[in-house]
């Protein structure tokens, strides 16, 4: 999380750098351009005062000298030309050579010679490679007999502008340094609890209700909000308890004054006339029932009292379930077939997996009428399949949602005994693991007239350890 904390702060970081050194850059370069632009002037405003009084006398030897010892010491030609374009003296061959790449110089000789101090040519950017030409005028006004001009190469210019460039690059990087060094600790206790936050709410989601929040890490603000998430788990998690101690507790209570009742109604049948039978077998039947849903409730309370998920090897529940289930369907005329690839490692359900499973069974086997049941278990790279089919009557497909509800009961079942919460009950457990179950058609019927039942249980895989 810290990580995307950074991808945010660290680019407006170079945005600030880049808004602070670009105009930075930019004016360092065009001091160093200014600075060069000015001594080139300066130097050829000296050369033009000298030119004037050497063309003035006649005496041009000692001028001469000095522009070519200038270009031999600074690799800078500079000459004087007259009126129409020749040169008179000064390095004539490396003048004319470096004139050819220069577009400009026409331009800012015609200017000079017009009596007007040039502008500086070329581009002043340091990636460019024109030159630099500069002319100034040898006499003033209708006077002007000729001009001083130079060319001068700004290789070194640039190459003085890219090491400050450099340079401030450089301090630009430190502040960013710094921010990512101190910004990468500083995000981690800040965001700390905000990850143990997140680990505790996907503890609470697979049904531990008892994990808190660390309130007392990071700043002020995430410990206030650790704080009110505890006293919301702690309020959470009694009114869970409340629930299930009141549903236990009722169940517990009414059991001893249902018993009574059962066995005083019992106690009747002797001295019942045949005329009353029927009223009587009504009212045990409907007394056993109760019970029935007495213990049911009990058996809800006690597993969802289990909300921890833990991982389980497939093969191990069903070794210690195969046997039980072949017996069961043996008994009852049925045939049972079961299908699971090996070393599949899953996520159960609070309660056991195999309890689940022990359900779905004994719902084919009381509630289907088929004649044949199978289990078979397949596994992709997030989940593992557990489908219980047979093929009997099934569920109607617009009672399938209302059969995962609790107490719902089939029509067609309604003197079968049972509670309707078996299926609610382990869909609820299932979906505490991070799983589901869903209800689909099941095997084919033997006379072609539809298909069976189908209760399929996905959970979550759990990858081995290396």
């Amino acid at each position: 999380m810290h990580r995307r904390l950074l991808v945010v702060l660290v680019p407006l970081a170079v945005l600030l750098v880049a808004a602070l050194g670009v105009p930075l850059g930019i004016t360092v370069a065009e001091r160093e351009m200014q600075e060069t632009y000015v001594d080139r002037l300066n130097d050829v405003g000296r050369f033009a005062s000298l030119a004037e009084t050497a063309l003035t006398t006649g005496r041009t030897e000692a001028l001469h000298q000095e522009l070519s010892r200038y270009h031999d010491l600074y690799g800078i030609p500079v000459v004087v030309i007259d009126v129409s374009g020749a040169v008179l003296l000064g390095p004539a061959g490396a003048y004319q050579e470096a004139a050819r790449s220069e577009p400009a110089l026409v331009r800012i000789v015609t200017a000079a010679l017009a009596g007007a101090r040039s502008e500086p040519s070329g581009e002043w950017a340091p990636w460019d490679d024109s030159a630099l030409v500069v002319a100034e005028p040898v006499g003033r006004d209708s006077e002007v007999v000729g001009a001083v001009v130079t060319i001068s190469d700004l290789s070194k210019t640039r190459d003085r502008i890219l090491l400050r460039w450099g340079r401030l690059a450089g301090l630009g990087l430190l502040p960013l340094v710094a921010l990512a060094a101190v910004a990468w600790p500083v995000s981690a206790w800040v965001l700390r609890p905000v990850r143990k936050l997140d680990a505790a709410t996907a503890r609470i989601s697979e049904g531990d209700l008892t994990i808190r929040a660390d309130s007392e890490a990071g700043p002020v603000e995430l410990r206030r909000l650790a704080q009110s998430f505890n006293t919301m788990m702690d309020a959470v998690e009694n009114a869970v308890q409340r629930q299930r101690a009141f549903v236990s507790d009722a169940s517990h209570q009414l059991r001893n004054p249902l018993t009574s009742l059962r066995l005083a109604v019992e106690s009747l049948s002797p001295h019942l006339a045949d005329p009353g039978r029927p009223v009587f077998d009504v009212a045990v039947d409907e007394l056993k029932a109760m019970q029935r849903m007495l213990n049911a409730l009990q058996a809800s309370a006690r597993m969802e009292s289990m909300r921890t998920a833990s991982p389980v090897d497939l093969d191990a529940v069903l070794a210690t379930r195969v046997d039980r289930w072949r017996a069961l369907t043996l008994s009852a005329g049925q045939t049972l077939s079961v299908s699971a690839p090996p070393g599949l490692r899953l996520l159960e359900p609070p309660g056991g997996l195999g309890s689940v499973l022990d359900e779905l069974i004994s719902n084919a086997l009381r509630l289907s009428d088929a004649s044949v049941v199978s289990v078979t278990a397949v596994a992709d790279a997030s989940s593992v399949t557990i489908a219980v089919q047979d093929d009997g009557l099934g569920i109607d497909p617009a009672d399938r949602g209302k059969a995962l509800g609790r107490f719902w009961r089939s029509p067609r079942h309604q003197n079968v005994p049972g509670t309707g919460l078996g299926l609610a009950i382990c869909a609820d457990l299932v979906g505490a693991a991070g799983g589901s179950l869903r209800l689909e058609d099941g095997l084919a019927r033997p006379d072609g007239s539809g298909f069976g039942f189908a209760a399929v249980v996905a959970l979550p895989v759990v990858v081995a350890a290396a």
